[in-house]
């Protein structure tokens, strides 16, 4: 699907004046790969026993389930518990969902599957992974050609880990919850939110750096930082800014690869209290070379109805893209309403599921990142019919249009000079945007964009 630009309109767009503050682009449906929720791989080679089944620990309290599939899965209170028709444990690892993805420039991606079932107490037999896939736009098929499991032989982490006595030391969801994903050089780069943390592995997964986050002279911590501890007293204070699922959701790097740009998911707290420091997110720079944080902050303004990012790339040295969105899932159109109750509706349906071109180039006098302009997910074009599936939706729906309306949205990258891939993490098996009691799959969509992407 490669495209290049004519000279003459590139030398036109060159002319062409500033897009104005939020400009909304069309953006149209040029593919759509599914990966089934149902994906499973087999623990690696020399993991230590327990790992053959996963999700063990995701009944309630988190008790212990040894029996697979006798704990069903559903969406959770805020959507309604509706049934996902998948059960816990699961015999194999899960492949999915997906949080942050790199194109390989060669058609496929590297992605990141997320730290496991949703917190680091139900997490423990899930082991940490990223593959490199594949999605065919034609046959609307992904396909997993690399699966690489994290590990940490020679004891850079510098806390205990589940697998801590064994010789391989893979990682599990219950010591990273890694959320976003940089190729740089012979190896990769890892966005955590616990810490949160920049984790470094080479090729095969083994961990070679691992690097707490300074910010303004202090380290920033979150609520299951290795250093904390519940206080013995209820009213003791607890020493964390970041929010728990609050840290790096998105990493975008520099073209070159000497600077990591991580950006929480959601606000910091204001030192010593419960409230956020503002309708904004932090971005910190990292120099990869060094491997240590160079001191440079910027700021992320969310808009309203927006809740947290779900990832963030760069396109080129200084614009990037960024996914904001609400924590709703499913069709608006099928809100519950007029005494209709869930599992028949969507008690809290997508509303703001929006991808932004921002500049870094030029942060005003506070710190704050321009935005471009910004693309609609619950509002894609598609004349030419090509979505795979459209899940539960009003029957008077336009045909001509597709959402992408899941909880989480959390991959996008530019692909060309025309398109951009974005794909959802599925939090299997507790989301069900697409269909009403149905577990979400992992969705890969193509979309055409060349107004977006050429806007500066």
């Amino acid at each position: 699907m490669t495209r290049t630009v004519p000279l003459l309109a590139a030398a036109l767009l060159a002319l062409a004046p500033p897009a104005a503050a939020d400009t909304r682009f069309e953006a149209t449906l040029a593919g759509h790969a599914v990966l089934p929720a149902a994906t499973f791989t087999p623990p690696p080679q020399g993991a230590p026993p327990g790992f053959a089944l996963s999700g063990r620990f995701t009944g309630p309290e988190n008790r212990r389930a040894e029996e697979p599939g006798s704990v069903p899965g559903d969406t959770g209170a805020p959507h309604g518990r509706r049934p996902t028709g998948l059960s816990l444990p699961f015999r194999g690892q899960p492949v999915q969902g997906f949080s942050g993805i790199k194109p390989a420039g060669d058609g496929s991606h590297w992605v990141l599957t997320d730290n496991g079932f949703g917190n680091k107490r139900n997490s423990p037999d899930a082991l940490l992974v990223f593959h490199r896939v594949r999605p065919d736009w034609r046959a609307g098929t992904v396909a997993v050609e690399r699966t690489v499991f994290l590990s940490d032989p020679n004891r850079v982490v510098p806390f205990h880990i589940v697998t801590d006595p064994s010789p391989t030391r893979f990682l599990t969801g219950a010591d990273l919850d890694i959320e976003s994903i940089q190729p740089v050089g012979d190896g990769f780069w890892f966005g955590d939110e616990f810490g949160p943390y920049l984790v470094r592995a080479d090729a095969e997964g083994r961990v070679t750096h691992f690097r707490e986050t300074r910010m303004d002279g202090r380290t920033l911590r979150g609520p299951d930082h290795f250093a904390l501890q519940v206080p013995a007293s209820p009213a003791a204070p607890a020493a964390f800014e970041a929010r728990r699922s609050g840290g790096f959701e998105g990493m975008a790097a520099s073209q070159d690869g000497s600077r990591l740009y991580a950006m929480l998911e959601q606000p910091l707290y204001k030192q010593g209290t419960d409230e956020p420091e503002g309708r904004f997110l932090r971005v910190l720079e990292f120099d990869t070379r060094a491997a240590d944080w160079t001191g440079r902050v910027l700021r992320y303004r969310l808009e309203e109805g927006s809740t947290a990012i779900g990832d963030f790339n760069m396109v080129d040295e200084r614009r990037a893209l960024v996914i904001e969105r609400d924590n709703g899932e499913g069709d608006p159109g099928l809100a519950c309403a007029e005494g209709r109750q869930p599992p028949a509706c969507f008690p809290a349906p997508a509303r703001f599921k929006r991808v932004y071109l921002i500049d870094l180039g030029e942060p005003d006098p506070e710190g704050f990142v321009r935005k471009i302009g910004h693309i609609d997910l619950l509002a894609i074009r598609d004349p030419e019919g090509v979505a795979r599936q459209r899940g539960d939706r009003p029957a008077d729906a336009p045909r001509d249009r597709f959402a992408f309306p899941f909880f989480t949205i959390e991959n996008v990258a530019a692909v060309d000079a025309d398109h951009i891939v974005v794909a959802n993490d599925n939090n299997l098996p507790f989301s069900a945007g697409r269909h009403l009691t149905r577990a979400d799959d992992n969705e890969f969509v193509l979309l055409r964009v060349p107004e977006l992407l050429r806007a500066r």
